[in-house]
C-alpha cells in the first residue's frame, strides 16, 4: 500500500487547527466581521472568494481531460458509477439529513448540498492507496467534473425546493432558487475548471505529461489545502461565538456525515462485486462513490446563503470527518481484495495488496 502524503495524512488535524485559529482569531479582532462585510459581493466575501477559488483550482486541474474518449470501452463501469453518483448518493443524503436534522433546516440543506458534490479531487488519493483502477478512476473523476457543470444546479433545486414539498416535508418556509445555485456553480466550478483544463492542455502541450504530473502538479497540489484552511480559518473567525455556544452542533452534523460515507463504500462494493467487474474497478467504483466534493459544497453553501451560515458551517464539517472515514475504508478495501478476491496462480500474495 502506498503512503499517503503528510499534508493529506494530518488534513482532520490541520483542518481542526484552522477552525480554532479562527475561533481564536475572531475572538482577538471583533471588527474582522465588519472589515470581511466591507468586501463583499452578493452574499460572499471577496477574500473567502479568493480562498474557494485557489481550493477548486489545483484540484481540476489534476483532472485527465483526455480520458473521456475511453468512455465507450467501459459501459457497464460508467452507467453503474452515474446511477451510485447521481442518483442514489444525493438520495441517502437527503434521507439521512432529513432523518437526523431534522429540526435544523440550515444544516440539513448544508449536508444536502454536500451530498450533490461528487468528489473530483481525493478520489484519486483513495484510488491508489487502495490498488484500484488508477485510469478508470481518472475518467470517472473527468465525467463527473464536467456532469457537475450541467445537472449541479437543477439537482440541487429539486433536493432542496421541489422533493421536500412532493413528500409533504416540513421545510419550514426554505426555498432555494435554481439560478442561486447556478450561478454559484458556475463561478466556483466553472471558472477553475476551465483554468484548470486550459493549464493542463498548454501544459502537457509544452512540456509533456511526465513534467505535467511529476513536477507541476506535485507544486501546485497544497494551494488546495492552502486555500481551504485559509477558508475555514475566515469562516470560523467569523462562526466561533456560534460554534462555542453550541458544539454540539458539530456533532449533530459529523454522525448521518459518517453513516453517509459507510452506507455508500458498502453499497457500491457491493454492486461491483455483483457486476463481476474485478477488485480494481470495484475499489474504483466504491471511492468514487463515496467521495464528495467539499470544495465545491463549501463554495455553493457561502455564495447561496452566506459565510455566517449554518450551510457553510456543515460544509466545513465534512472533509473533518471524510478524511479519516475513507482512510479506513481504504484498509477495509484492501482486507477486502484479500478475502474476496484471492490473488491469481501468476500473481503472488504481495501483489494482493
Amino acid at each position: 500500500m502506498k503512503s499517503l502524503s503528510t499534508l493529506n495524512r494530518f488534513l482532520p488535524l490541520w483542518i481542526g487547527l484552522a477552525m480554532a485559529g479562527g475561533v481564536l482569531l475572531g475572538s482577538l479582532i471583533p471588527a474582522l466581521e465588519d472589515g470581511l462585510d466591507a468586501l463583499r459581493i452578493s452574499t460572499i466575501s471577496l477574500p473567502i472568494a479568493l480562498g474557494l477559488l485557489l481550493m477548486m483550482y489545483p484540484v481540476l486541474a489534476k483532472v485527465r481531460y483526455e480520458e473521456l474518449g475511453r468512455l465507450k470501452g467501459e459501459p457497464k463501469l460508467m452507467l453503474s458509477s452515474l446511477i451510485l453518483n447521481w442518483i442514489v448518493g444525493p438520495l441517502l443524503m437527503f434521507t439521512l439529513a432529513w432523518i437526523f436534522l431534522a429540526d435544523q433546516p440550515e444544516f440539513r440543506t448544508g449536508l444536502i448540498i454536500v451530498g450533490l458534490a461528487r468528489c473530483i479531487a481525493m478520489v484519486l488519493v483513495w484510488s491508489d492507496l487502495a490498488c484500484a483502477d488508477r485510469e478508470a478512476t481518472a475518467l470517472l473523476v473527468a465525467i463527473n467534473s464536467l456532469f457537475q457543470i450541467v445537472a449541479y444546479s437543477l439537482l440541487g433545486w429539486f433536493y432542496l425546493s421541489v422533493l421536500p414539498g412532493w413528500l409533504g416535508l416540513d421545510s419550514q418556509g426554505f426555498e432555494v432558487s435554481i439560478w442561486e445555485v447556478a450561478r454559484t456553480t458556475l463561478i466556483f466550478l466553472g471558472i477553475p475548471l476551465v483554468a484548470g483544463y486550459l493549464t493542463r492542455i498548454f501544459g502537457i502541450r509544452r512540456r509533456g505529461l511526465d513534467w505535467y504530473e511529476q513536477t507541476f502538479l506535485p507544486k501546485i497540489g497544497p494551494v488546495s489545502l492552502y486555500g481551504l484552511l485559509f477558508t475555514i480559518v475566515l469562516l470560523f473567525a467569523i462562526q466561533g461565538e456560534a460554534i462555542t455556544d453550541a458544539p454540539w452542533d458539530v456533532v449533530r452534523i459529523a454522525v448521518p456525515l459518517t453513516f453517509y460515507f459507510l452506507l455508500m463504500f458498502g453499497v457500491s462494493f457491493w454492486a461491483g462485486r455483483t457486476m463481476e467487474i474485478g477488485y480494481e474497478k470495484t475499489a474504483t467504483l466504491s471511492f468514487t462513490a463515496a467521495s464528495n466534493n467539499f470544495e465545491l459544497a463549501i463554495a455553493v453553501s457561502i455564495g447561496v446563503f452566506g459565510a455566517t451560515s449554518g450551510q457553510a458551517l456543515a460544509g466545513v464539517v465534512g472533509p473533518l470527518i471524510e478524511v479519516p472515514v475513507l482512510v479506513a475504508l481504504v484498509y477495509v478495501a484492501l482486507w477486502l481484495k484479500r478475502k474476496l478476491y484471492p490473488p491469481s496462480s501468476g500473481e503472488s500474495p504481495a501483489a494482493a495488496w
